[in-house]
């Protein structure tokens, strides 16, 4: 009996090994790597993903690049005011393209350039100051400030000055008549690639600024 069982176990054993060998594991799928179609599969998604996200950062990287400037610009008017007011004269904000870059500086004697020592920013290659209000096919209504309803607005076609008590005007002629009439808005343009971007500065009677940006439903 003690012999017929050890027959069987060697039996059993001679089995599991003789189908260990017929039956052998191939290699694992990370060593055989990615066939062809999955590769394509994966570049297909990838390609697709890369399509439907392209346009979401492009409107980002945009709206980021036109908020700059026009932040950078209201913050040159704040200085211009406070520089005004604390110089006791009348100082203007001009406009430049230098090097194919436009340009915004405080004038501090009116003389219609930059010169050194007067506070300038550049803009990115893409922003330009606008020839006048927006207009035409495609451009975005005119920016209407809530709450002041003098009915007259101040654009690009007018100069910004401070007077002595840093109050803003329309500068003309070496005159800055304070209070104004009414607000100020400066349109930024943002040239794209098949489109343009709009921002801009508001600047109140009262000589307080607010950068714009046109989302293209509404101005923020």
């Amino acid at each position: 009996m003690f012999r017929s069982a050890t027959l069987i176990s060697s039996a059993r054993a001679r089995y599991s090994k003789a189908a260990g060998t017929v039956f052998p594991s191939g290699p694992s799928r990370s060593a055989r790597g990615f066939s062809l179609l999955e590769l394509i599969i994966v570049m297909a998604i990838s390609i697709s993903i890369v399509a439907f996200a392209t346009p979401t950062f492009l409107r980002a990287f945009y709206t980021i690049r036109l908020k700059s400037a026009a932040s950078n610009l209201s913050g040159l008017m704040q200085q211009a005011r406070i520089q005004a007011a604390r110089r006791n004269a009348v100082i203007t904000l001009k406009y430049r393209i230098n090097a194919n870059t436009q340009q915004a500086y405080i004038d501090f004697n009116n003389n219609d350039q930059w010169d050194a020592g007067e506070p300038i920013i550049s803009f990115s290659g893409s922003i330009l100051m606008a020839a006048g209000p927006p207009g035409g096919a495609g451009a975005p209504p005119l920016y209407v400030l809530v709450g002041d309803t003098a009915g007259v607005t101040f654009d690009n076609t007018s100069t910004l000055g401070y007077s002595q008590r840093g109050l803003p005007c329309a500068y003309a002629g070496g005159l800055c008549a304070t209070p104004a009439p009414g607000y100020f808005v400066y349109y930024i343009q943002d040239l794209r690639a098949g489109s343009v971007g709009w921002g801009g500065v508001v600047v109140t009677r009262s000589g307080r600024t607010k950068p714009i940006i046109w989302n293209g439903a509404s101005w923020q």
